[in-house]
């Protein structure tokens, strides 16, 4: 054999080894892990409500405030290590010194991805919309009550299973002592939401931010309603459209309206105003009452006939599932 046959022979060896059929290599995907929402006890929730109320009112200064205060801090911290209570003077509209107090209960510290979830925790000083005992302080039930109910639960189910993120859960002092119409004092500007305002000119961390925040304001009562809220729109539609269309899905579209609704001055306000976290509030909306609240708003009925379990579910379950997928 010549050294040319050789040189072929040898040449259409390894071109008939190259082209040769390439086996080939099937890219498996991981399953994607399952995530597993935790069940929202809307049993706890009312009992957190009822707890709330069985202090009495609480307004600012006051001995039911007090002592649902110190309540609220020993709660929380059988839930977390991480609360604060911060503590600034304030004036009220009526030219009364106090000493707010803002209950903030941290989870995942260490998580820059965080989460905020605001509720108020006193009530209403006056009964101004009610026909009798006006002078007197409400119950506050729903209009506080219902959301720091929902907000105690979820907190407990962080303690059992924390969330991929952090959440800081923060109930502001003060939002309820708001000047009434015809009041007979000077009129104050930014008169309501006095805690909201004072956090979110002094964060309880330097620096503090977080990804989206997540307002209640009385999400207790019974066939309740929430609407895309005018403010909520205005800087956080994102998040609006993802509460409510995850509510949706989770069945509770006869609570959560695909509606527009008035603008509401509340918490969020402020805090998207001064901090630039882009919050929205869950906030009752009833086109058919002269003030789009619940009937029983800023009256003496404000009492746990007013708390309805349905509602609490609603809301809490849909907040489990929003912050659990994140």
């Amino acid at each position: 054999m010549s050294y040319r046959t050789l040189l072929i022979i040898t040449t259409l060896l390894i071109i008939g080894c190259s082209t040769e059929p390439q086996q080939k290599t099937k890219l498996v995907s991981k399953p994607k892990a399952k995530i597993e929402v935790p069940t929202f006890n809307s049993d706890s929730a009312y009992g957190f409500v009822a707890k709330q109320v069985s202090f009495g009112p609480r307004v600012i200064s006051s001995k039911g405030w007090e002592d649902c205060a110190i309540w609220l801090e020993k709660k929380f911290k059988t839930y977390t290590p991480t609360v604060i209570v911060q503590e600034a003077p304030v004036t009220t509209y009526d030219g009364k010194n106090h000493t707010l107090k803002n209950i903030i209960a941290s989870f995942s510290t260490e998580k820059n991805n965080r989460v905020a979830l605001f509720a108020h925790w006193d009530s209403r000083h006056i009964a101004d919309h009610d026909t009798e005992n006006q002078n007197k302080p409400i119950l506050g039930a729903n209009d506080g009550g219902s959301g720091v109910g929902v907000l105690i639960e979820i907190a407990r189910q962080f303690s059992i299973k924390n969330p991929k993120i952090g959440v800081d859960i923060i109930l502001f002092d003060a939002e309820d002592y708001g000047q009434p119409e015809n009041s007979g004092f000077p009129i104050m500007q930014d008169s309501w939401c006095l805690g909201s305002q004072y956090w979110s000119n002094n964060p309880h961390k330097a620096n503090y931010f977080a990804q989206y925040g997540i307002l209640l304001d009385m999400v207790g009562a019974k066939d309740a309603t929430f609407r895309h809220e005018q403010i909520s729109s205005y800087y956080g539609s994102n998040i609006l459209q993802k509460v409510w269309r995850k509510a949706s899905r989770l069945g509770f579209g006869n609570h959560f309206v695909f509606e527009n609704a008035n603008q509401i001055l509340d918490d969020h306000y402020y805090v998207n105003t001064i901090t630039g976290i882009p919050t929205i509030d869950i906030i009752e909306y009833n086109p058919a009452t002269e003030s789009n609240f619940n009937q029983h708003w800023h009256t003496h009925k404000d009492d746990m006939d007013n708390i309805d379990k349905n509602t609490l579910n609603a809301v809490g379950q849909t907040l489990l599932e929003v912050i659990y997928r994140e």
